[in-house]
């Protein structure tokens, strides 16, 4: 969360965006999950079309005793994740918090194919095509090394 704060040490400008520490009663937000999460929206009216929770909980929250016996599988990843849509498919990563990639069909938001990154997901998804076929690249950090992830995307 941020909030908006006077503070002419750090600009010139009247006010800037500062985090603001969210409340966290035996270790869970007090905001409601999902705390990451993907809307489609529907440009045409504004309507959301779907909705689905982005990535998996943190281990803090996975962890946590107070939660014990509650589904969490839901509550998605805080994270930011990069996002890219292609003409029927969006690829979703879990950013800095897993290495989980997956392609949504882009009007129902179901998943379409899962797999696990060799590291988390650092970069905005690319595209390109040879010869008709569309892939996918992923940049890719783990903890000894970087890396380029080329996906093929299934002829159709």
């Amino acid at each position: 969360m941020l909030s908006l704060q006077h503070n002419a040490e750090l600009s010139d400008m009247n006010y800037i965006g500062r985090p603001v520490p969210v409340p966290r009663p035996l270790g869970i937000p007090i905001i409601k999950p999902p705390y990451g999460r993907i809307t489609a929206i529907d440009l045409n009216t504004g309507d959301h079309a779907w909705m689905i929770p982005n990535g998996e909980p943190p281990a803090a929250l996975k962890n946590n005793p107070a939660l014990k016996g509650i589904d969490i599988s839901k509550f998605g990843s805080p994270d930011r994740a990069p996002l890219l849509v292609t003409k029927s498919l969006l690829f979703a990563g879990e950013g800095a918090d897993g290495p989980g990639f997956r392609a949504l069909n882009k009007k129902t938001g179901e998943t379409v194919y899962q797999i696990t990154l060799p590291g988390n997901e650092t970069g905005l998804p690319m595209t390109y095509a040879v010869n008709g076929r569309q892939f996918i690249v992923v940049t890719v950090v783990g903890k000894d090394s970087a890396e380029l992830v080329a996906l093929a995307v299934p002829a159709q």
